[in-house]
């Protein structure tokens, strides 16, 4: 009887639950062990990706099965902090020799469902606002944006965007950033259709919890087999979006693309131009967070994966300085 009562307790205060346990929280033990990694380890020499250099990498080791799974990124002078699909929060700084340093682990204090498990949260993308630090998360499953307070505090609003109510249940708000001018960028991971390479994206005018129906649709077309995982703003204005390709047995493989702002209209079909490949026998795994920085005049391209939490996988975290190669001008022609 006893057994009966605790059950009914559990179903009463946890209508969610249905079995599995709870999802892990990342506990009190925040050592962070940071292990240096090749850009391609038989050629240990190689530094040039497309357009981008390679600057260094680490793989980040945790405790606890809780830690990883980091679905998105965000720098501010010098502090890293990286949200995983399972609402858990950990920033650190990089010290000397690459040591994470000052490390912090949160959750986040609200969102979709109760946090029991990963569905609850599924929380895939993440904007900050530099000016008043606060902080948009998209839920994949939910299909639902959240605001919260700077430093996570609290969550502040959210909405569920009549446009994204259609959107495939797991492979929703994947990809999102605020514009410097105003207005948020949001794209589907997935399409409805079986074969179908159109990616639902939405421009919203404003803050889309304050304003959900702002705005209008767009659609990407990523690299064939590809599809978007983050996305960001470099200096000059244009789009860096992150895409991603799964093939068995287990492989990952990413592609950069640029897209310029001004492609990003009323109904629009949006290509953009690649600029860098990471695949065997590259460094590669599921990257899923991408944020551009400015160090010393130049552009910083952060990427970090996501490992699934199986040990198949890393958690990840590369650097690349932005450096197109030089076009050698063309034969002039001589005229006569």
């Amino acid at each position: 009887m006893r057994i009966f009562w605790s059950i009914l307790l559990v179903l009463v205060f946890v209508p969610q639950w249905a079995g599995e346990p709870q999802l892990p929280l990342l506990g009190d033990d925040r050592r962070i062990d940071t292990v240096p990694v090749s850009l391609d380890p038989a050629h240990p020499a190689l530094r040039r990706v497309g357009d981008l250099l390679w600057l260094g990498g680490i793989e980040l080791r945790g405790r606890g099965e809780a830690f990883g799974g980091f679905s998105s990124l965000h720098i501010d002078h010098g502090r890293f902090t990286l949200l995983s699909d399972g609402g858990n929060i950990v920033s650190f700084r990089l010290g000397r020799h690459n040591i994470a340093e000052q490390v912090r682990f949160a959750e986040l204090p609200d969102g979709p469902g109760t946090g029991w498990a990963k569905y609850d949260r599924d929380s895939e993308s993440m904007a900050v606002d530099p000016h008043t630090g606060q902080i948009w998360v998209g839920f994949e499953r939910a299909n639902e944006i959240w605001r919260y307070a700077p430093g996570f505090a609290r969550a502040e609003a959210h909405a569920a965007p009549p446009a994204m109510t259609d959107w495939p249940v797991n492979t929703g708000a994947e990809s999102m950033t605020l514009l410097p001018g105003g207005g948020m960028l949001v794209i589907a991971e997935r399409v409805g259709e079986k074969g179908h390479r159109h990616h639902p994206g939405i421009f919203f005018a404003g803050d889309p919890t304050q304003h959900p129906r702002s705005g209008f649709r767009f659609e990407f077309v990523p690299p064939p087999g590809f599809d978007p995982s983050d996305m960001t703003v470099l200096p000059d204005g244009r789009l860096l979006i992150l895409t991603r390709r799964f093939a068995l047995p287990f492989v990952f493989s990413n592609k950069l693309v640029v897209v310029d702002r001004a492609a990003i209209r009323p109904g629009a079909t949006v290509r953009g131009r690649e600029i860098a490949t990471l695949a065997a026998p590259l460094i590669h795994d599921n990257f899923e967070g991408v944020v551009a920085t400015r160090e010393n005049g130049a552009t910083i391209i952060w990427l970090v994966s996501d490992d699934n939490q199986l040990f198949l996988q890393r958690s990840l975290l590369l650097k690349f300085r932005l450096a197109p190669e030089a076009v050698p001008p063309a034969n002039r022609i001589k005229r006569r």
